[in-house]
């Protein structure tokens, strides 16, 4: 009865998630209702390059969150883009170089790990620290019953996140990393970008946390962990989107620079297909209506009947819930 309840306030919830945040904190308190935990860590992901944005966590020392993320993004064991499910380390939690190197110092004796994607894209992922013993395989079931319904929440509370039109852009921002991922130097504006990625108080310096992942992402990429690019698209505020992108200064160098912008029209257009849960044939005609084709025009280019597209553009606004092509492109591409 305990899992059903949970279960069925975390459909609920999902099934009219408001901001991305709030679904998130509402689901996690249901989940350790059922899987109790100690520490933990909720990012949400790029869906096509799978690189964290957005954390929500509480973890056992903010100034080892730099280490933190970089063992998390050079640890194979479980990672979330190879990860189709739940899975935990059970009783041989040394298998993790994240364990081994710092939350085995920590008293942490397991990692229950989810991954939450579909056929659209993976849409974040969150990582359970227990101190004292095991997640049963009862616990694991659990997580693994509402994936479901938290990846349809995320990613309509992400759609919604279109709906505000977005204020002009502003100037590119850089951030400069360490191999350890700790600042270097920065540009006037960080601070204020980074800010609207993660809030914190006027009082505390803001949290790179989305930075750290990007260039972590980079460090994984030179180590042979993945090859997904270090670049990530995260939403700021009301209707605005960056992109992050991490990369070395020179070829060698122990630096690397993140840099984050406003994100173009076509990065916001892919990520807005992938939530609203179009088809590929109705994100190509997406992309057919922003680059200016009418209907004749992207019926020719796609080289299906004008009635085909009539077809799916109805389909794609049922699924927007825009009520017409200035809408539906004013939400996607800013």
């Amino acid at each position: 009865m305990r899992l059903g309840a949970a279960q069925e306030r975390i459909t609920a919830a999902c099934a009219h998630p408001g901001h991305e945040r709030a679904l998130r904190e509402a689901v996690l308190a249901e989940i350790g209702r059922v899987v109790p935990f100690d520490f933990h860590a909720w990012l949400l992901t790029d869906p096509e390059t799978e690189v964290g944005t957005a954390p929500l966590a509480s973890v056992p020392e903010l100034g080892a969150l730099p280490t933190l993320i970089r063992l998390k993004y050079l640890t194979p064991v479980h990672r979330w883009t190879t990860l189709d499910g739940v899975a935990a380390l059970g009783a041989a939690p040394e298998r993790s170089l994240l364990w081994r190197e710092l939350l085995a110092g920590y008293g942490v004796r397991d990692i229950a790990s989810t991954a939450f994607r579909d056929r659209f894209g993976c849409w974040g992922f969150l990582d359970l620290w227990r101190v004292g013993g095991a997640f049963t395989p009862a616990e694991l079931r659990f997580l693994a019953s509402v994936r479901a319904p938290v990846v349809a929440g995320l990613r309509a509370a992400l759609l919604d996140s279109f709906a505000t039109a977005p204020p002009p852009p502003g100037e590119p921002v850089v951030l400069l990393l360490d191999d350890s991922l700790h600042p270097i130097a920065r540009t006037p504006g960080t601070d204020a970008h980074l800010r609207a990625l993660l809030p914190t108080p006027p009082d505390r310096s803001p949290v790179p946390a989305a930075a750290f992942n990007v260039a972590a992402q980079l460090l994984a990429v030179e180590a042979g962990i993945d090859d997904h690019p270090p670049s990530a698209r995260a939403h700021l505020t009301g209707g605005r989107w960056t992109t992050l992108r991490a990369a070395r200064l020179c070829a060698g160098e122990a630096a690397v620079a993140v840099t984050l912008e406003s994100a173009s029209p076509a990065e916001r257009l892919a990520v807005y297909g992938r939530a609203a849960g179009l088809t590929p044939r109705e994100r190509d005609l997406l992309v057919r209506l922003a680059s200016g084709d009418d209907t004749r025009g992207a019926a020719r280019a796609l080289g299906i009947a004008e009635s085909t597209v009539t077809d799916h553009l109805k389909s794609i606004f049922t699924k927007t819930g825009a009520h017409g092509r200035r809408e539906l492109l004013a939400r996607a591409c800013g």
